[in-house]
């Protein structure tokens, strides 16, 4: 008899009780041997593993004599994103595809080579004949990361060129792969809810002339109509999750998985893998969920006390999904200030107005002010704690209509800009496959043959 997948037998439950004792490993080994667990040391400052001109990640010097605690700040390429956001507000454009160039190529583009880009880029947003019905309509699932996952490395198959790992290879790939992302991702839940949710399913092509921003939108949407505080929203999004550092678990398995010299659709795919856990890319489903649970046991957003009160039971594990976790708060780098989340803030505001949901970001604006005070009041901490880009985002896309299985895609939509460039990187600068090690602390023993054991 053959088991489904998704049957746990009584031998299975057996087997697994059995094993667990032989994996536990004492904590206290950790501390012994020196080992940072999670390649991180107490302060959360990650260990160095390699060099990159890609992006940088700083904790500003608070003057209190406080190691890793001051204002946050992240640069692209050397420029501060704070800035890169206030030139393209400035002048009304959409920034997102510039910043992919400014990742690729490390230079901020003049007028005519973003324009030449963005065309380069409409070129490549068709997908192979046939590839919606062979590849994304095929068993659907209601995971769009797995779909998303499933359909970069199909697109291996379609590739003469797959196992190419030169530069100009590496790169027509990897634009491709920038510019196909929003499509697979919409396509894949409009799949999903064909097959799973009943309905009518429509298509919607992408439009060469619109942004990346609003092309999701337009595509989404079964009217395509928008608004432009809408599309722009998006678009920062895009902007801010677009690269954050080699050292983050997503862009490092980037790191890893092309040192050993495999294809760009491997690698890719291995990257989607991680950002799928709900430790890093599905941060941000968490936090809306999590105050979706507040709004139903809160009875008054604006009471201080009842909201404290809130938080704690979720330290305590006494709320939500008992985790012990106020999601969307503290980040591995930043203590004080996300500059990510500090940028986002404003223009969550200015839609929260248009959409009528005030309330709602007053009461996400209370959480971000008083969950720092309750985390210091219950924890022992080493460094500050601040909202995180994930802590507005989520709201954000809810606000957007953006269903809840696109979040984590939509965060792939914008990282894959800084996956290819760190693929890039590695590529030209490591010869050596990245193997860090682990130490044994099995202890030896003398192999007992079968035949004289009893049970």
């Amino acid at each position: 008899m053959r088991y489904k997948f998704s049957d746990i037998t009584p031998e299975i439950t057996k087997l697994a009780d059995m094993s667990m004792e032989g994996y536990r490993i004492d904590p206290e080994l950790y501390t012994q041997y020196d080992v940072k667990r999670g390649l991180r040391d107490l302060n959360g400052n990650g260990v160095v593993a390699g060099l990159t001109n890609i992006s940088t990640i700083k904790v500003l010097d608070s003057g209190e004599n406080m190691p890793n605690h001051g204002d946050g700040k992240l640069y692209y390429r050397g420029i501060d994103v704070e800035d890169i956001v206030a030139g393209f507000i400035k002048e009304k454009r959409f920034g997102f595809e510039e910043t992919v160039y400014l990742l690729l190529f490390g230079k901020m583009p003049s007028e005519n080579e973003l324009a030449g880009f963005r065309r380069i880029l409409a070129d490549f947003r068709e997908l192979p004949s046939n590839f919606m019905r062979d590849v994304i309509m095929k068993a659907p699932t209601d995971n769009m990361m797995n779909t998303l996952a499933k359909s970069v490395l199909a697109l291996y198959s379609y590739d003469d060129k797959a196992n190419d790992i030169s530069v100009p290879n590496v790169l027509r790939q990897s634009i491709e792969l920038i510019t196909l992302f929003p499509v697979l991702a919409v396509y894949a839940y409009h799949a999903y809810k064909y097959a799973r949710l009943g309905g009518d399913l429509f298509i919607h092509s992408p439009g060469p002339e619109l942004s990346i921003a609003e092309n999701i939108l337009y595509m989404l949407r079964e009217d395509g109509k928008y608004t432009e505080l809408e599309a722009r929203i998006l678009d920062l999004a895009l902007v801010l999750h677009a690269e954050h550092g080699g050292g983050n678990n997503s862009t490092f398995t980037v790191h890893v998985v092309s040192s050993s010299g495999t294809d760009t659709y491997s690698a890719i795919a291995a990257a989607l893998g991680s950002l799928k856990g709900p430790k890093h890319g599905g941060a941000n489903i968490k936090v809306a969920m999590m105050v979706d649970d507040m709004k139903q046991n809160v009875k008054d957003w604006t009471d201080e006390e009842e909201v404290r009160g809130y938080l704690r039971k979720l330290l305590h594990k006494e709320a939500f999904d008992r985790a012990g976790l106020i999601y969307g708060m503290g980040h591995a780098v930043y203590s004080q200030s996300d500059p990510r989340a500090k940028v986002f803030k404003g223009f969550v505001e200015k839609l929260s107005s248009e959409k009528n949901r005030h309330d709602e970001f007053a009461l996400y604006s209370l959480v971000e002010r008083l969950a720092p005070e309750v985390i210091a009041e219950e924890r022992r901490i080493y460094k500050g704690v601040c909202a995180n880009v994930d802590f507005y985002s989520g709201f954000v896309y809810r606000m957007l209509g953006i269903p809840d299985e696109l979040f984590t895609p939509l965060f792939a939509t914008a990282r894959i800009s800084g996956w290819s460039a760190h693929r890039i990187e590695e590529l030209i600068n490591s010869n050596k496959i990245i193997r860090p090690a682990y130490k044994a602390i099995s202890p030896m023993r003398e192999y007992t043959d079968m035949e004289n054991r009893m049970d």
